[in-house]
């Protein structure tokens, strides 16, 4: 038997911040050491030695006289995984935030591919999905914009999955996305405040059924809030297609035409501009319009278009992170979400 010989506590603190490194706790580089000393409840002293134990194994850097340490990672190695990309549809594919994500995978060693199909392709059927995944040869999915039957078969499977956007909460499964919903209630507010009543929010499937995610959640509670009593006029249901969409614009402007229209996505916004346009609706002077996401194009529309920003690179960061713990034997199913926040530009005003 091998002598027993108990940890220091300069060991001890260095274990646990090794452990917090490799699951991703910390993103590029640790707290500075009174913060970890409050934190954690150790003295000053303490944290310094045990951050030099880990530069020793390589795993931070120092920056120099009072900056952060880098977190290196180069003490650990990292064996190279299968990465599936299990895409939203098509046109996501050349979104910058996974063109980027596909980059950052293969450049951490591993092997990041896009599936043959996409979830929409797929149906969001969940036995469509599961033949996917048989013949697919990953050791790691990334799913975009999973519906919660998709995400849930998923969370049932011994394969490592993150869940990039999708309805994730509240699953045992790694996600990520922005945080939407407090920009959301703040859009809300802003339409109100400018006079609104008639808003509607044009939502994909999944993103009501079976019932409304967060941010729309947020959206609804924000009208009731308010005593706008909300239903299915102000989150209805529609066709999933390009004629679908269309339909349900003549439908809404031809009886109680919206003051506001909020749709959910980039594509949403081109065709519901584009159906304004073709028949002499003016935004914002006879509607306010905005979106629940960003896009590059937004920038160069004039007025700017009021939207919901966030930063991709954090959440691309993140799933690098993700794939890295999987590879080295975490059990990593932490869910984070980045900031998300109001712009708004000049595609909404006083309702008319």
């Amino acid at each position: 038997m091998k002598p027993f010989r108990p940890l220091t506590s300069t060991e001890q603190l260095a274990a646990h911040l090794r452990s917090e490194i490799e699951s991703g706790v910390f993103s590029g580089g640790l707290p500075g050491v009174h913060r970890l000393a409050k934190e954690l409840g150790v003295g000053a002293q303490t944290v310094v030695s045990a951050l030099r134990l880990l530069e020793r194994e390589n795993l931070v850097m120092p920056q120099g006289e009072r900056k952060r340490r880098r977190i290196a990672m180069t003490g650990l190695p990292t064996p190279a995984l299968r990465v599936a990309v299990l895409d939203f549809e098509p046109a996501t594919r050349g979104e910058n935030y996974l063109v980027d994500l596909m980059h950052l995978l293969n450049e951490a060693g591993h092997v990041a591919f896009s599936t043959k199909k996409t979830l929409i392709e797929l149906g969001m059927r969940v036995h469509r999905v599961r033949k996917l995944v048989e013949e697919t040869q990953a050791d790691a999915w990334v799913v975009v914009g999973g519906s919660r039957e998709v995400l849930q078969w998923f969370a049932g499977q011994a394969l490592p999955v993150m869940a990039l956007f999708g309805r994730r909460r509240g699953l045992p499964i790694a996600g990520v996305g922005p945080d939407k919903p407090p920009a959301m209630e703040a859009l809300t507010r802003r339409l109100i405040e400018l006079g609104h009543r008639r808003i509607v929010m044009l939502a994909r499937e999944e993103r009501r059924m079976p019932r409304p995610g967060a941010t729309e959640r947020a959206f609804l509670n924000t009208l009731a809030a308010h005593g706008l009593n909300p239903g299915a006029y102000h989150l209805p249901e529609w066709n999933e297609s390009p004629q679908g969409f269309q339909n349900c614009l003549e439908q809404l402007f031809r009886l109680t035409p919206p003051t506001a229209l909020i749709v959910d996505e980039a594509p949403f916004f081109t065709a519901a501009m584009q159906f304004c346009a073709s028949r002499g609706i003016l935004v914002p002077r006879d509607v306010s319009l905005a979106c629940c996401d960003s896009d590059p194009h937004f920038a160069w529309c004039m007025p700017p278009v009021t939207h919901i920003r966030w930063d991709s690179r954090p959440v691309v960061r993140r799933i690098v992170r993700w794939a890295t713990n999987v590879s080295r034997g975490a059990d990593d199913r932490r869910q984070t979400e980045t900031k998300a926040e109001l712009f708004e530009g000049g595609t909404i005003g006083a309702a008319k």
